[in-house]
């Protein structure tokens, strides 16, 4: 915003760098949502006590949410859960990839049956 008008640049260096990366920062976690249309069909939620803010909107806004949910995790709070370790990359991997094509599998054969 002000990056855009040039008013950081008229800012002492220190405060020009704080703003910058805040703005950074800010895009990395939130840059994807300006592209959004509308609200997501479903969100699948890797490691529960890391996005619980993200867990409970999900649950605000009514989305359904598939959670990986190791033992320090509270399986209550999503609407399936897969019992799994979220601190193994193989594992993540393993049933994310699995979701994956089971989502793309049942896409295409919901298209091919209208």
């Amino acid at each position: 915003m002000e990056q855009k008008a040039g008013r950081l640049t008229r800012l002492p260096k220190r405060d020009a760098a704080v703003l910058k990366r805040q703005l950074s920062h800010l895009q990395t976690y939130l840059g994807g949502i300006k592209y959004m249309t509308g609200l997501p069909d479903i969100v699948i939620i890797v490691d529960q006590q890391e996005e619980y803010t993200a867990l409970r909107e999900c649950i605000t806004l009514g989305i359904p949410t598939i959670c990986l949910i190791d033992t320090n995790c509270d399986p209550d709070l999503a609407d399936i859960s897969i019992p799994a370790n979220d601190d193994a990359i193989a594992s993540i991997r393993l049933i994310l990839t699995k979701l994956v094509f089971a989502i793309c599998e049942g896409r295409s054969s919901y298209i091919r049956n209208l």
